[in-house]
């Protein structure tokens, strides 16, 4: 049995928490969170403690905070004996106590409030500064998931990168042809299928092969024709900046 401490209440420690109470080997002994108020989704299933100098002893201390309170937060488990892990994927595994004993514990994934995920499909990317620490993340990851990775903070690094083009950038996107449908009168969900189709092919097709559209084709009299519908100054320069970066990909100009 593998005792857990959360300390967090955002979206990835509500989710974690959720995936390791379905877990007969882990144990969550406690929730840490500055706000009562946010506590008050674990209170009736764990202890929960918004004072730092009152967090039990466990085997592993999840910080999942926001990056910038990592290395502060994490300053109060100095005298903890368990591993203490952080859950972000860009902060390397040094911005925890030196003198303890420290890994990372990154599920890539976007999560969100009301939307549960299958965690068996997530990779957890993981690291610790021993073999031992190492196995003991595993069998964390494992008991939740069938992808787990030994990752590196340079390559945690990278990949965080790559994951806010891939999702967060793209999300954006997607709130961008749903303004302009709104604006137009035109039902967003109409490009559901669209949408489904360009995230599943390219798990079949690279990303370079897998791209049409009209700055693909070097059509110039739609990508003149959007530019003038867009009623948006700002959605006319994404389209733009957009357009030229396909159009340098594929040698040509518009």
């Amino acid at each position: 049995m593998i005792s857990t401490v959360i300390l967090g209440t955002g979206n990835v420690a509500k989710h974690l928490f959720e995936a390791f109470m379905s877990q007969n080997g882990i144990e969550v002994i406690q929730v840490y969170g500055r706000s009562l108020k946010a506590l008050s989704y674990f209170n009736n299933q764990i202890n929960t403690s918004s004072d730092l100098s009152n967090i039990k002893e466990a085997d592993i201390y999840l910080v999942a905070i926001s990056d910038d309170a990592i290395s502060e937060v994490s300053k109060f488990l100095v005298d903890k004996r368990g591993l203490i892990v952080h859950t972000s994927g860009s902060i390397p595994m040094n911005a925890l106590p030196n003198k303890n004993r420290c890994g990372v514990f990154y599920p890539l994934q976007t999560f969100n409030a009301h939307r549960k995920v299958n965690f068996k499909e997530i990779p957890i990317c993981i690291e610790a500064g021993n073999d031992q620490d190492y196995e003991l993340l595993n069998a964390l990851a494992s008991a939740i998931s069938d992808k787990v990775v030994q990752i590196d903070t340079d390559q945690r690094k990278v990949l965080h990168l790559a994951a806010v083009f891939a999702n967060n950038f793209t999300n954006h996107m997607y709130h961008i042809a749903h303004e302009i449908c709104i604006q137009n009168d035109v039902p967003f969900e109409l490009l559901l299928p669209l949408i489904n189709e360009t995230a599943t092919k390219i798990q079949d097709l690279s990303p370079l092969d897998a791209q049409t559209g009209p700055a693909r084709r070097n059509d110039k009299g739609t990508f003149g024709k959007h530019l003038a519908q867009l009623k948006s100054k700002k959605h006319n320069n994404i389209y733009t900046l957009l357009s030229k970066s396909i159009q340098k990909t594929y040698g040509k100009k518009l």
